[in-house]
């Protein structure tokens, strides 16, 4: 017997999974082209300031243009962590970012060369069966002879992500003594009480609230793109 197919983080059958994200591990994200309709029509609808909405103002001001919005340029950054890494791998939510930064200004035209590293992953105590990686991501603007010229955006941030599922062996399946719930307030045949009388989806009690049982990393959260940023890992 074999667990259910993980998922990948747009719903296809997952290929990696969080042994896999390793420490120094380096993920190419492509590179992605600035649009400049797209920037214009992001700003005017999210970001309405003058330097990305007003041709004329822009042009006049010490930014000589249009630059575009800083959540515009992490949305590029996002959809290629999506098509690239999230699109493979077996993910889950994210708790949140611990720094986000934008560190030159993006115009249209701009050609980013977009990547992701590995710079620690360990097992989630508060989610059994994910793990939680540490993640720094980059975007940097390239030349006309496509070497990097500049960087324009760095962010380090955290996801969850499946442990790789293990198969059953069918012979330890059938040789497994069969036995009975214990009735609430009961003790199990380990001597130890279960929480409700049942027993967990992996045969151990079912946990209490998981944002309780795992202390935080210690680092504060600046900014950050989901609502379970403050919770633990």
């Amino acid at each position: 017997m074999t667990a259910p197919d993980a998922r990948s983080g747009t719903g296809r059958p997952a290929e990696l999974f969080f042994e896999d994200l390793v420490p120094g591990l380096t993920v190419d994200l492509g590179v992605v082209t600035v649009d400049a309709d797209e920037m214009v029509a992001f700003a005017r609808r999210f970001d309405p300031q003058w330097y990305h909405v007003d041709p004329d103002l822009a042009a006049a001001s010490r930014h000589g243009g249009l630059i575009a919005s800083g959540f515009y340029t992490v949305s590029l950054f996002m959809r290629a962590y999506v098509d690239h890494l999230l699109s493979r791998a077996a993910a889950d939510a994210s708790p949140g970012l611990e720094e986000l930064r934008w560190l030159a200004p993006v115009r249209a035209g701009d050609r980013l060369a977009v990547r992701v590293d590995v710079m620690g992953a360990r097992p989630s105590t508060a989610r059994p069966g994910l793990g939680t990686v540490s993640l720094t991501g980059t975007m940097l603007r390239l030349g006309p002879d496509d070497r990097p010229e500049q960087e324009v955006l760095r962010t380090r941030f955290r996801g969850w992500f499946a442990v790789r599922p293990v198969e059953a062996d069918p012979a330890e399946a059938e040789a497994a003594p069969t036995e009975a719930a214990p009735t609430d307030g009961a003790d199990g045949p380990d001597g130890a009480d279960r929480l409700d009388g049942a027993d967990g989806p992996d045969g151990g009690p079912i946990a209490a609230d998981p944002s309780a049982a795992e202390s935080p990393d210690g680092e504060p959260t600046e900014i950050s793109d989901s609502p379970e940023a403050h919770r633990n890992d």
